[in-house]
């Protein structure tokens, strides 16, 4: 048995633990993660054999008193064919570390893992029923501020004027298309006033769906086109669909359609 000992936030979660639910698939060995043991349980893979509470404090505490030996995956592009020896050797042994990544095998097993993830049924109607029914093209926007004023110096923290033009931009690419953006994030001064003033016409609507962290990322699912800041949560929205996604990585640059990226080539490239 593998224990993911898994790092972040949700999406970081769900990107690791696929990362090395794919390494086993590829090498035959049973995975388990310990946070969707007990942490978030609106996906399906919470009432999956081995993820529930008293495993998680067996992987827990056999860990903490060196019963069951831990590798580290702590560094970018390291050596790890001792880590990966050792995964296939033992018995049980706990895995952790950011860079514990396998990009080809998770390609492979994406399947899989998406089934994994799959929404809990009261979740995915919950964020069907916000978004509602019609012709409108659906736009979800991921705001993420909060720990991104320090995250990489601060380079991808937005303010609301710099989305907003970002989402005019949109607006532009399709002119005579009705439009709603559904406005997604953790910040609660987020000026919701302003956000409608400056996009709703008689072709647009803002909408802000104020759900728990899987309605939003299954709501961002479901819409025809994704964007945001750098961020995981927006990743693996777009995972579940293969829903396009633009990542705001200069709020400067002018938005067209061949700037919006699938996930496969974006979960390559994570900041």
């Amino acid at each position: 048995m593998i224990f993911v000992h898994d790092k972040g936030r949700m999406a970081n979660n769900m990107l690791q633990y696929g990362h090395v639910y794919a390494w086993g698939r590829e090498h035959g060995r049973t995975t388990m993660s310990m946070r969707f043991a007990y942490k978030y349980p609106w996906f399906e893979i919470c009432d999956t054999k081995h993820h529930n509470f008293p495993t998680y404090l067996f992987a827990k505490y056999g860990a903490k008193m060196g019963l069951i030996p831990t590798v580290h995956f702590d560094q970018e592009n390291g050596d790890y064919s001792h880590e990966e020896q050792m995964m296939l050797e033992k018995r049980m042994i706990v895995v952790a570390g950011w860079y514990a990544r396998w990009y080809d095998l998770f390609e492979k097993y994406k399947s899989e893992i998406k089934e994994l993830f799959a929404f809990k049924k009261d979740v995915l109607a919950t964020a069907r029923l916000k978004l509602g029914e019609g012709n409108a093209v659906r736009v979800g926007l991921h705001v993420r501020r909060g720990d991104y004023k320090t995250h990489l110096g601060g380079r991808f923290y937005y303010n609301d004027a710099q989305y907003v033009d970002v989402l005019k931009q949109f607006k532009a690419l399709m002119p005579d298309t009705k439009v709603i953006f559904f406005v997604c994030g953790n910040d609660p001064e987020l000026n919701r006033g302003y956000f409608k003033k400056e996009l709703e016409d008689e072709m647009c609507k803002v909408d802000f769906p104020d759900g728990n962290p899987a309605e939003d990322m299954c709501l961002l699912s479901l819409c025809d086109w994704l964007i945001g800041a750098p961020s995981t949560f927006s990743l693996v929205a777009a995972m579940y669909r293969e829903v396009p996604l633009y990542w705001i990585e200069d709020p400067e640059a002018p938005l067209t359609k061949e700037r919006f990226k699938l996930f496969n080539e974006l979960f390559r490239k994570i900041y």
